[in-house]
C-alpha cells in the first residue's frame, strides 16, 4: 500500500519544501491541479529537481488531447499523470499508451463518474495503472466519504490498482486502510496539519499496521 501527499494550495517552492519534510513517509508527491493552473508544468519540474526518493504525480485532470498532455507532463518530470474517468475511451487509451511508452503511469480520476462499476470495468480493460475513487472538495463539504465508492470499484476490477482520495486525515485513515486500497491519497490532512511531519508519520504507521 502506497501513500501519496497531494499538495494543492502552495506555490512550487513551498510544495518542494513540504515534500522534503515528509518524504521519508510518502511514496508519491502530487503537484495538484491548482498549482499546475497557477504555475504551469515547471512546478512539476521543480519538485522533481528538488525532492529525492519519491515519485512525482502531475494532477492535470486531462480531458482531451491526452497523448500530447501526458507527453508534456512526462517531459517536465512526472512519473504519474492523471486523466478524468469521464473522458472519452479514445483519450484514455491514448493517455495510457503515451505514459507507458515512457515507462510512466496513468491514474484515472473517477470524480463525477456516475456509474462507478461500469466505468471501472472499462478503465481496467483500457489499461489504467490506477483507478482513483475521489470525493471532491465540494462533496466533502456535504459530508460525503469515498469509502463506499472504493468498495464498488474494488469489486469489479482485476488489473488496475485502486487509489482513494477525499478528505482523508490521520484520524480517519485506518477506516480506509481496512479496505486495503493500493494507494491512499492524503492532501490537507498532512499539508494543513499543525505538524505535517507528524501527520505523515501517523498516516504511514496506519498503513503499516502500527
Amino acid at each position: 500500500m502506497e501513500l501519496q501527499l497531494a499538495i494543492d494550495l502552495l506555490n512550487k517552492e513551498e510544495a518542494a519544501e513540504l515534500a522534503n519534510k515528509v518524504k521519508d513517509y510518502v511514496d508519491i508527491v502530487e503537484i495538484g491541479t491548482p498549482i499546475v493552473i497557477n504555475e504551469g508544468l515547471p512546478s512539476v519540474q521543480h519538485l522533481n529537481d528538488n525532492v529525492d526518493g519519491v515519485k512525482v504525480l502531475a494532477d492535470l485532470k486531462i480531458m482531451d488531447a491526452a497523448d500530447y498532455e501526458v507527453s508534456q507532463a512526462v517531459k517536465f518530470g512526472a512519473d504519474v499523470v492523471t486523466i478524468l474517468g469521464v473522458a472519452e475511451d479514445a483519450s484514455i487509451k491514448a493517455a495510457v499508451d503515451e505514459a507507458h511508452k515512457h515507462g510512466k503511469q496513468l491514474l484515472v480520476d473517477m470524480i463525477a463518474v456516475q456509474d462507478l462499476e461500469k466505468r471501472a470495468k472499462d478503465l481496467d480493460d483500457l489499461g489504467a495503472d490506477y483507478i482513483a475513487v475521489h470525493t471532491g472538495y465540494d462533496l466533502q463539504a456535504e459530508g460525503q466519504s469515498p469509502l463506499e465508492s472504493l468498495r464498488k470499484v474494488k469489486s469489479v476490477i482485476s488489473n488496475s490498482k485502486v487509489a482513494v482520495a477525499g478528505g482523508i486525515k490521520p484520524d480517519t485513515i485506518k477506516d480506509i486502510v481496512s479496505e486495503n486500497p493500493d494507494l491512499i491519497i492524503v492532501g490537507g490532512g498532512i499539508a494543513n496539519a499543525d505538524d505535517p511531519v507528524e501527520a505523515a508519520k501517523q498516516c504511514r504507521a496506519a498503513i503499516e499496521g502500527k
